[in-house]
């Protein structure tokens, strides 16, 4: 499967460059052109018909609300992730309503924008797997793709707190090439096996994460837990 080509619309010089270091490092995506104007993020749609767009809301010749209008009228193949220091909800409301895929504010955390390319490569893949026509099951799936996060947030259980939740995650996805036993988790994050088993459980139940058993030493296997 051809990769996610993503164009960055960013007048800064140096988060341009951040960004575009950090999706290249990342398996399935391809940085397809940088932009640092909206007359330069037109022209540059044009040229490379991308599947992502990182925009910025301020720019000196324009604004990014206005931008994503401009990509949905003329670019409808073309999803967009919104990353800004705006933080007024008239804006916010602005970028929702035109579609964004994502609303991540200045200073960008690595691992944020990690969970949020990730669950568009999931998406991504899920829509090019589809047939013209769906069903409901195949609707929800496209839909929990990309929003599974906030729904288990939405869902999370007594007795799961959502910063050592995002803690614990953060560490699974800094071993996802080769995942990690509670025990070696346990050690990372300081917290006893009970608790860290508890999370990472729950974080199975949400799909966030899989299980699979080791085989690797003798004696009873152990699982391994692995961020998608």
């Amino acid at each position: 499967m051809n990769e996610i080509k993503v164009l960055i619309i960013e007048d800064d010089f140096r988060v341009a460059q951040i960004n575009k270091q950090f999706i290249e490092q990342m398996e399935g995506f391809e940085v397809c052109g940088t932009a640092s104007t909206i007359q330069e993020g037109k022209d540059s749609l044009l040229a490379s018909i991308p599947d992502l767009v990182l925009l910025d809301v301020y720019f000196p010749d324009g604004n990014g609300i206005e931008m994503i209008r401009h990509i949905r009228n003329h670019h409808k193949n073309t999803d967009i992730i919104l990353i800004t220091a705006a933080k007024e909800l008239e804006t916010v409301q602005e970028a929702i309503r035109g579609g964004v895929i994502d609303y991540i504010i200045k200073p960008v955390m690595l691992d944020r924008f990690q969970r949020t390319l990730q669950k568009y490569a999931e998406y991504w893949k899920k829509l090019k797997s589809i047939p013209d026509n769906v069903d409901q099951e195949k609707v929800d799936a496209l839909l929990n793709s990309i929003s599974k996060e906030q729904k288990a947030d939405a869902e999370m259980p007594k007795g799961i707190d959502p910063l050592t939740l995002e803690k614990i995650n953060d560490r699974l996805i800094s071993y996802k090439d080769k995942g990690i036993t509670a025990e070696t988790l346990c050690k990372d994050v300081g917290m006893s096996r009970t608790t860290v088993r508890r999370y990472l459980e729950y974080l199975v139940s949400t799909g966030i994460i899989t299980a699979e058993l080791s085989y690797g030493q003798v004696g009873r296997p152990e699982r391994v837990y692995l961020a998608n």
